[in-house]
């Protein structure tokens, strides 16, 4: 008997598969999550869980993007006494996993080629739903137990940055599910700030007048040059400090080009960018540093007068980076129950960002596992079943586990 078996974990495997068939197939966009919420708690009621149990926080009025729905929060009482345990995932997917039509192929569930599938993080989604039935059919005793479902984690990880702590009920620890390996236990990620650059120069005829003229395209295109000679684009390391900035956007306004005819020196551009450190303060250093590229650049730009360019620089903090120690409690609670599944833990330090930034800011120490997703956020993204049914026996234990 292999060792999985000797965890004498009650899963229903097939079950398992069919709720997570079931979420994949339902729609939910990033800020677009009521229909995937109110599937979610369809299902937890049809399980067992009271509707009582099940409600909807406010974070949607914080939230500065349209957002159908808070956070959807679900509360299951111990049956043993102990201290509380959340379990979260995120309900939304990328807008590429719109119209995904999940099928299962021998050991994978995949999409049909033309959209991604949405298993970052659906398979989270059928874990949360799965452990709470799987708890509730078999009597299992637990502690008392939050399940989070967050909202808009892809376009900014708005839903666990604007949560109130206290709908939480203060719980001892988090297990987060929005990985691919059951076995990489992510206790760690990098902070991020976001920056932006609005430059605004002056239109003249690029062929009778150029020299009247101030392009704002060029200013754009010295600053990023300035930067990258100075260190601060790409991979970025000054002395012991570490960490990676790149140009997302330059274009012009509402999405649109940087000007509109190659005869028009171009009097307006727009740039987005970011920059992320284990350590906040030095991803505000990068930031720092491409502000006072786009500065010099300002100065190298000027018409046949002298004059410069406007340029208009901002910054924001998009989320804070945290690290837990290996012998915190939940990195333990996780490390044991791997052992009882018979798998080695690789601790991970992301270069992303996660709703486990926010929930450790506020307080619960979080790990995040892995439930099979891959090739995210792409068409051909797929789900290991292996890896889900792992995941899932996974969470069972870390909520079952004795203190």
């Amino acid at each position: 008997m292999d060792v999985m078996s000797t965890a004498n974990i009650p899963l229903d495997v097939e079950a398992a598969i069919d709720h997570l068939m079931t979420f994949l197939s339902v729609e939910g966009v990033t800020g677009e999550e009521a229909a995937i919420a109110a599937a979610v708690s369809e299902a937890l009621i049809k399980i067992g869980v009271p509707a009582s149990a099940i409600r909807y926080d406010d974070a949607n009025s914080r939230i500065p993007l349209p957002t159908q729905t808070g956070n959807l929060i679900v509360e299951l009482p111990g049956t043993k006494p102990g201290p509380r345990l959340l379990f979260s995932t995120h309900l939304d997917t990328v807008p590429l996993c719109a119209g995904a039509k999940p099928r299962r192929e021998g050991d994978r569930i995949v999409s049909d080629g033309t959209t991604a599938l949405g298993g970052d993080a659906r398979t989270g989604v059928a874990l949360l739903v799965v452990l709470a039935e799987t708890l509730i059919k078999n009597s299992l005793p637990h502690p008392p137990i939050t399940l989070l479902f967050t909202v808009r984690e892809e376009s900014g990880l708005h839903g666990a940055r604007e949560l109130n702590p206290a709908d939480l009920k203060s719980p001892a620890m988090c297990i987060n599910v929005d990985g691919q390996l059951a076995s990489e236990l992510i206790i760690g990620a990098v902070g991020q700030e976001n920056w932006e650059v609005e430059i605004t120069g002056r239109a003249s005829h690029a062929g009778v007048a150029p020299d009247k003229g101030i392009s704002a395209t060029m200013i754009g295109a010295i600053g990023l040059t300035e930067a990258r000679t100075a260190g601060w684009f790409g991979k970025v390391v000054k002395g012991e400090a570490f960490g990676s900035s790149n140009i997302g956007i330059f274009g012009g306004r509402d999405g649109k080009p940087a000007g509109d005819a190659t005869n028009v020196v171009t009097d307006y551009a727009f740039l987005k960018g970011e920059a992320r450190s284990p350590e906040l303060s030095f991803a505000t250093q990068i930031v720092d540093g491409f502000e006072a590229a786009f500065a010099k650049a300002k100065a190298a730009v000027t018409d046949h007068e002298g004059a410069t360019g406007e340029v208009v620089f901002k910054r924001a903090a998009a989320y804070p980076p945290f690290r837990l120690d290996q012998d915190s409690p939940v990195v333990k609670r996780a490390t044991k129950a791997l052992g009882m599944l018979g798998l080695e833990p690789t601790y991970i330090f992301s270069n992303g960002g996660l709703d486990a930034n926010w929930l450790d800011r506020a307080g619960v120490p979080t790990i995040t596992i892995g439930a099979g997703q891959a090739e995210i956020h792409t068409i051909k993204e797929f789900v290991k079943l292996d890896e889900y049914e792992k995941g899932c026996r996974l969470g069972i234990l870390m909520a079952t586990l004795e203190d």
